[in-house]
């Protein structure tokens, strides 16, 4: 048995989530923030036996998409602001990031 763990952006949870439930899959859904953008995420847990594990990541790769987005840095918390000058830079979003863990003992009470 296997734990995926998928952290998606929020505009690709609900495809995702129904995309899941649609093929069988069942998952726990946490709301996550992202570190670097402080963005909204959505991370899915879903334990699943090994050989189920290639299904669930191509349903994954299937519905999270990265795209590109226009963000304004945060302003530096030390310093000098004066001659900050915060300009929209171009980064790319979205996707996933997941981790295929093996799991040691299942239960279910």
């Amino acid at each position: 048995m296997k734990l995926v763990i998928a952290v998606v952006q929020d505009k690709d949870s609900n495809r995702l989530s129904n995309s899941l439930v649609s093929e069988g899959f069942r998952a726990t859904k946490l709301a996550s923030t992202g570190g670097f953008l402080r963005a909204g995420n959505t991370t899915f847990m879903i334990g699943i036996e090994d050989e189920r594990v290639p299904d669930v990541l191509q349903v994954i790769r299937n519905n999270c998409k990265v795209r590109d987005q226009l963000v304004t840095p945060v302003s530096p918390m030390s310093g000098s602001t004066d001659s900050y000058m915060p300009f929209p830079v171009e980064v790319q979003v979205g996707g996933a990031a997941v981790f295929v863990l093996p799991v040691e003992r299942f239960e279910h009470f």
